[in-house]
């Protein structure tokens, strides 16, 4: 008996750049003016990819005049961010502006609830030191990943230690106040203006639910989250976002210390990530994946491992209001 086996290989993954683009807009422009009846787009602009390639499509789909960016800089935002996001604003033409955000956080307790939680960890962590919580690489060390909360002292020493649950929870609930800030002012934009939100996430975030319900996961329509994140990278330099931002390394930018985003939620880098989710949403087996990636397959079937745990924890993020049936 012959066993058939498919050969997979990263380019099944490339683009039409022209079609596909053109296939978005035409999307967004009868979704935005027709179904919603709104005259434009309002979006959050962190200097990432994501979002630069979805304000690049707004204004091919509304006009530069009609898209309005927000930079929502807070205490621990990184510098480059809002250099990023004013170099895309200018290069598109679009019209940003900043609101700064930290008062609201410091109002709802944000930053002191973090800090009491990273405090029963580090007795010694005070307020103005740095920090972020990390993952462990699952390349590296696989099975099961437990959070550990990473700290700098002003004289530089950094301290790690592992969260236990009740201490994660709380620095996750209070780092959520972020994004869901972020959301209520892009909203007020655009219930002033009559706009749009669109949303930013790609396929992978979507689909692993690395978004906060509510925050950045809210949106009125959501034109890249069928892309995986090597396509939104191909659009990108279709669309001429600045390469500056298109060589930036992904990050979350929601910790004060550096932290990519394999530190913080997925297990691989994006390239090698995009390659297993699309095998396996394909029916590709580990063997097959790992042949056209170069990963060794116990490797790839731990990732698959990995995006199936990360659908049912958060299955619940894509779910709506949850309403009893009328008799």
């Amino acid at each position: 008996m012959i066993i058939q086996t498919r050969t997979f290989k990263p380019e099944l993954l490339n683009l039409d750049y022209a079609a596909e683009t053109d296939r978005i807009v035409s999307w967004m422009q009868e979704t935005v003016r027709k179904t919603m009846r709104k005259k434009g787009a309002v979006l959050g602009l962190s200097g990432g990819i994501d979002s630069s390639v979805v304000t690049a499509l707004c204004v091919r789909a509304f006009g530069a005049d009609r898209v309005l960016g927000i930079m929502m800089p807070e205490h621990d935002t990184k510098d480059e961010s809002l250099t990023y996001g004013q170099l895309l604003a200018d290069h598109f033409n679009v019209e940003a502006i900043v609101e700064n955000i930290s008062p609201m956080l410091q109002g709802a307790g944000c930053y002191e609830r973090r800090d009491v939680a990273i405090k029963q960890v580090i007795p010694e962590y005070e307020p103005h030191w740095k920090s972020k919580i990390v993952l462990p690489n699952l390349l590296k060390e696989g099975g099961y990943r437990v959070f550990s909360v990473v700290v700098q002292t002003p004289e530089g020493e950094f301290i790690k230690k592992r969260l236990p649950l009740s201490a994660y929870q709380t620095i996750v609930a209070a780092t959520n106040f972020k994004q869901r800030c972020r959301k209520m002012m892009e909203y007020y934009h655009a219930d002033r203006l009559n706009y749009a939100v669109p949303g930013t996430p790609n396929r992978l975030e979507y689909d692993q639910g690395f978004f906060v319900k509510n925050g950045d996961g809210a949106a009125d329509l959501k034109p890249i989250a069928h892309l995986y994140k090597t396509q939104v990278y191909q659009l990108a330099e279709y669309l001429e976002v600045p390469e500056v931002i298109r060589m930036r390394p992904p990050t979350t930018d929601t910790y004060s210390l550096e932290q990519s985003q394999e530190e913080f939620f997925f297990a691989v880098s994006y390239d090698k990530l995009d390659c297993c989710l699309y095998g396996l949403n394909h029916g590709y087996t580990a063997e097959e994946v790992a042949a056209g990636t170069g990963l060794p397959a116990e490797q790839v079937a731990l990732v698959y491992g990995d995006i199936e745990s990360k659908r049912k924890a958060g299955h619940y993020l894509h779910l709506p209001p949850q309403l009893i049936e009328s008799i």
